[in-house]
C-alpha cells in the first residue's frame, strides 16, 4: 500500500502550491462584498451529518445508481476460510440496529482499514476486494469480521432515505475527502482539510473524549506522513494550523449555528456522546476559546425545531444527531430515519422551505463495502464513497449526479451561495454542487412524510457511564 502513497507525494506538492496548503496555515481568500442579490434564491443551507455508512450500504439496488449486490474478496491467510470459490461474496441484508441489546456491532473504519479494503494495484487503483480482511471494532481489533462488511441495510428500514433520494437529488459520486473516520470528517466539513503541515496530515482520532481542545492532557491524534507511514504519537487535538468556514461567515456577518448536544460533562443536562465527539469546532483553538463558542453553538440539537418555528433559523446550520439517532453501527439503535424525517418535516413545513437547501450526508463509510474505487489523488485522499442527498425546492427532481464530490464541494457551495470567498483548501479545487440544482425550475413541493417507528432508544441521550462501556466494547472510541 505504501507504493501508491509514495507515488502520490509529488501530486500533493503541486496541488498544495495551488490551493495554499503547502504551509501549516491555510490561505483564506476573502470574497467581494456583494453589491446585488445572489444569483440563486437560496438563503439558508442546513447540513445534516449522519454517521458511518457507505453509499452501497444504504442504497444498494437504487435505480440508476452505481451499486452492487455482490463484491470481490481476497483469500489471504485465515480469510481463505470465508473467501472461497470464485472469490465473490453475495451481499446480505443487515439491520440498522445491530449487535447485542446493549451494544452495537462496529467494524474497522480506520485509515489502516481503508488501506486493507482498498488494496491498490500497481497503477494506484483501488481493487475494492479487501473487505473480508478487516476486523470488528472501531480499529478492527475485536476479531475477524469475515464477510460482515458485505452488507446492505434492509430497504424497509431506510425507506425514508430512499424516498428523499427518489424525490430530490442523489449524489452517486460523493467521496470522503480523507481515508479515516469521524474525527477527520467532522474537521473536513468545517475546513476542507486536515493538513497539519507540508509533510503530514491528521488521521484517525483521539483515544478518548472529548475530541478537541477539551481532551485530557496527553491525548493525541495520529499523523499520516507524506510517505504513507502513520505516526501514532501524534499531536494534541487543538489546532491552529487551518481556518474554518466560520472565519468566512464571521467576516461577512452571515448568521450560523451548530446544533449539537453538550459533550463536556456527563452529569449535566443534554450530555450525549455526539457532543463529545462530533462537535468539530471543539478542535479549533480560535473558535473554542473565542466568542464563537458562546454564540454559535446551540444546545440541545432539538433547538433546530424551535428556531424553525420562531423564525430564527440562521443562514447556515449544522445539525448533529444524538448517538442513538446517528445510524452509527456502534450505537445499537435505529433512530436515524426517525430523526431525519422529523427534521425534514419541520423544515419542509416551515416558512424557510422556499429558499433552503438541506445537505444530508453520512460522514464516513464505516467500513462497509462499496464497489466504486475512490480516485487516489494524493497521499491522504480520496476516501470511500458516502451517501449524500440534496434536498430543496430547487434540487433537480429524481436526479442522480455523476459529478465527483467531496467535502470541499459542500464548502464551495456555501461559499458561493453567500459570497464568502474561499478557505483555499479543497474548496478551491473541488467540484461545486451546482449541477444538482436548477434555480429556474418550478419549485418542488414538499410533502411531509410519516414519521417511522424506532426502538425505545431513539431520541434518548447517552446515559452517564454508558459511553465508557461502549468504548471498551468497541475497542476504542466509535468514530
Amino acid at each position: 500500500m505504501r507504493r501508491y502513497l509514495l507515488g502520490a507525494a509529488l501530486s500533493f506538492s503541486v496541488a498544495a502550491s495551488i490551493t495554499g496548503c503547502s504551509s501549516s496555515t491555510s490561505t483564506i481568500i476573502p470574497g467581494p462584498h456583494p453589491t446585488s442579490a445572489p444569483a440563486s434564491p437560496i438563503q439558508h443551507v442546513i447540513i445534516m451529518m449522519q454517521e458511518n455508512r457507505s453509499f452501497n450500504n444504504i442504497f444498494a439496488g437504487f435505480p440508476g445508481a452505481d451499486t452492487a449486490m455482490q463484491g470481490p474478496c481476497l483469500p489471504k491467510g485465515k480469510a481463505k476460510q470465508w473467501c472461497t470459490g470464485d472469490h465473490i461474496v453475495q451481499l446480505r441484508g443487515v439491520h440498522l440496529k445491530t449487535g447485542t441489546p446493549d451494544f452495537g456491532r462496529d467494524i474497522d473504519h480506520s485509515h489502516r482499514g481503508f488501506r486493507i479494503e482498498c488494496q491498490a494495484n500497481a497503477d494506484d487503483v483501488c481493487q475494492m476486494d479487501g473487505f473480508d480482511l478487516i476486523g470488528f471494532g472501531q480499529n478492527g481489533r475485536s476479531g475477524p469480521a469475515m464477510n460482515y462488511a458485505y452488507r446492505y441495510v434492509y430497504r424497509n428500514e431506510v425507506a425514508p432515505y430512499w424516498a428523499l433520494a427518489h424525490q430530490y437529488a442523489l449524489a452517486d459520486k460523493m467521496f470522503l475527502t480523507d481515508t479515516a473516520s469521524s474525527f477527520i470528517a467532522h474537521q473536513l466539513i468545517l475546513s476542507g482539510t486536515v493538513r497539519y503541515n507540508g509533510r503530514s496530515s491528521l488521521t484517525d482520532q483521539p483515544a478518548t473524549t472529548p475530541w478537541g481542545c477539551d481532551a485530557p492532557r496527553g491525548d493525541m491524534v495520529p499523523l499520516l506522513l507524506w510517505n504513507g507511514y502513520e505516526k501514532y504519537d501524534g499531536v494534541f487535538p487543538c489546532f491552529t494550523q487551518y481556518g474554518t468556514i466560520a472565519d468566512l461567515l464571521d467576516a461577512k456577518n452571515v448568521s450560523y449555528l451548530f446544533y449539537v448536544m453538550q459533550g463536556l460533562d456527563e452529569t449535566k443536562p443534554f450530555y450525549d456522546f455526539s457532543g463529545a465527539a462530533w462537535n468539530g469546532f471543539d478542535a479549533i483553538k480560535k473558535f473554542r476559546y473565542g466568542m464563537d463558542w458562546k454564540t454559535h453553538i446551540s444546545t440541545p440539537n432539538t433547538n433546530i425545531f424551535k428556531d424553525l418555528k420562531s423564525g430564527n433559523l440562521p443562514s447556515v446550520s449544522w445539525v448533529i444527531p444524538k448517538l442513538f439517532d446517528s445510524d452509527h453501527p456502534a450505537a445499537g439503535c435505529n433512530g436515524g430515519p426517525r430523526w431525519v424525517t422529523r427534521v425534514m418535516n419541520a423544515v419542509g413545513t416551515s416558512r424557510y422551505w422556499k429558499n433552503t437547501v438541506v445537505i444530508l450526508l453520512w460522514d464516513d463509510w464505516g467500513g462497509w463495502y462499496d464497489p466504486v474505487p475512490p480516485p487516489q489523488i494524493n497521499y491522504t485522499s480520496l476516501g470511500m464513497r458516502i451517501p449524500m442527498i440534496l434536498i430543496s425546492p430547487y434540487a433537480k427532481p429524481h436526479y442522480i449526479s455523476r459529478t465527483n464530490y467531496q467535502y470541499g464541494s459542500i464548502l464551495k457551495y456555501v461559499e458561493d451561495t453567500f459570497d464568502l470567498g474561499s478557505l483555499g483548501t479543497t474548496d478551491a479545487t473541488a467540484n461545486s454542487l451546482d449541477d444538482s440544482f436548477d434555480y429556474r425550475q418550478t419549485p418542488n413541493v414538499f410533502h411531509p412524510a410519516p414519521v417511522p417507528g424506532a426502538s425505545k432508544c431513539a431520541g434518548k441521550e447517552t446515559p452517564p457511564g454508558v459511553m465508557q462501556e461502549i468504548i471498551e466494547h468497541d475497542g476504542g472510541v466509535p468514530g
